[in-house]
């Protein structure tokens, strides 16, 4: 269960990353208090990971998800580039994730 709570969590840090893009400086009321509350989401579905997962993996596979899923979101939604080279390094951010899962 730890490991499902992570996931989301790191889901929900992409949610917060795009939000706060999105709010221009806290000047606007919805992506902001997207923010707010994916923050917290968040921050609480780490704590209760961390009970169970050594604090080094969880937060470096809670990192991954957030990072990949928000540049992903970037290329797909925002019209960021694209490029092989980001698409390789963003795989290569994937595989460590699945090494630190795999051999934690």
């Amino acid at each position: 269960m730890a490991w499902v709570v992570l996931v989301v969590s790191g889901v929900l840090e992409s949610v917060w990353a795009i939000a706060l893009g999105r709010s221009q400086g806290f000047t606007r009321l919805i992506p902001s208090v997207v923010f707010g509350v994916a923050l917290v989401l968040s921050m609480v579905g780490l704590a209760y990971s961390l009970k169970s997962i050594p604090v080094g993996t969880g937060y470096a596979v809670w990192v991954g998800i957030g990072a990949v899923g928000t540049a992903v979101a970037g290329m797909v939604f925002l019209g960021e580039s694209a490029s092989v080279l980001r698409i390789v390094s963003l795989l290569l951010v994937v595989a460590g994730v699945i090494g630190l899962k795999v051999f934690h």
